[in-house]
């Protein structure tokens, strides 16, 4: 399926590696030009030249951290000097520190709201004017599982990631007459760097080895496996995609019927 997106222009947020790096890969592949970002330059680089090399596509890295609050003007504004515009914009953080909620202080609270919601918050306000004048803008948020059915010891994901899916759909009534339209993913078990630490932190909490944390974890997993990054990345490159031009306001998951609740 062509999916209309050669000549398109994206801006990938925490791109450098994992879901993020899979996202900007796909998107490359089908012909978009592509601003990636991440705090480290040396593995944004790194990045870059991975998939310029695979794809021959134009990208371009910019080294930031978007919880400064400037980062995410400098990350857009450079995006569409570039390359002229943008059409989409891909919102994606790492993930904040698991644990429960005695372990957690404010400062933790402070960090992992910056990092999860004013991050969204900031590209958004930065990313939509420019939307506005694509004739099919796209946004499309990286959550987690966790805004539809808490995740045990990812108490911080649990409690603020909701939060972008709020935003999400309230930006996707304000932004319909642009024919923005605003859309979520929810990645479930995804093997990532990002699933180890947690495997990690979970198998210090009880005592027990990452390798047995992994087993009980993937038994929660109707498809009894793991998800790919390229699997997400082929959902959000749909979304993207002119076939998606009615579809606004959701928040889809893919766990591999992990989370059981009806909605």
């Amino acid at each position: 399926m062509d999916l209309g997106l050669k000549g398109k222009i994206a801006a990938v947020a925490a791109a450098s590696q994992g879901l993020g790096k899979a996202i900007a890969q796909r998107l490359a592949q089908e012909g978009t030009k592509v601003a990636i970002c991440a705090r480290t330059a040396s593995d944004l680089k790194k990045t870059a030249e991975e998939i310029r090399k695979s794809t021959s596509a134009r990208v371009l890295d910019i080294a930031v951290d978007l919880t400064e609050p400037q980062s995410a003007k400098e990350f857009i504004g450079r995006t569409v000097k570039e390359f002229g515009g943008l059409d989409i914009l891909v919102t994606n953080s790492g993930g904040p520190p698991a644990g429960s909620f005695v372990q957690f202080s404010d400062s933790d609270w402070e960090k992992a709201f910056q990092l999860l919601i004013m991050s969204t918050v900031r590209l958004c306000r930065e990313a939509i004017p420019h939307l506005q004048k694509s004739n099919a803008g796209r946004i499309i948020n990286v959550t987690s599982t966790s805004v539809k059915q808490p995740i045990p010891n990812l108490l911080l994901s649990n409690a603020l990631r909701p939060s972008v899916i709020g935003l999400a759909k309230s930006l996707a009534l304000e932004l319909a007459p642009y024919r923005i339209a605003v859309n979520s993913v929810c990645p479930g078990s995804t093997a990532t760097q990002r699933l180890e630490e947690i495997f990690a932190a979970r198998a210090k909490e009880l005592g027990a080895s990452s390798e047995e944390v992994r087993n009980y974890w993937l038994k929660d997993i109707p498809m009894g496996r793991f998800g790919k990054p390229e699997e997400l990345a082929a959902l959000v490159a749909f979304l993207a995609s002119e076939h998606a031009g009615f579809i606004t306001g959701v928040a889809v998951q893919a766990d591999g019927g992990q989370v059981r609740g009806v909605f």
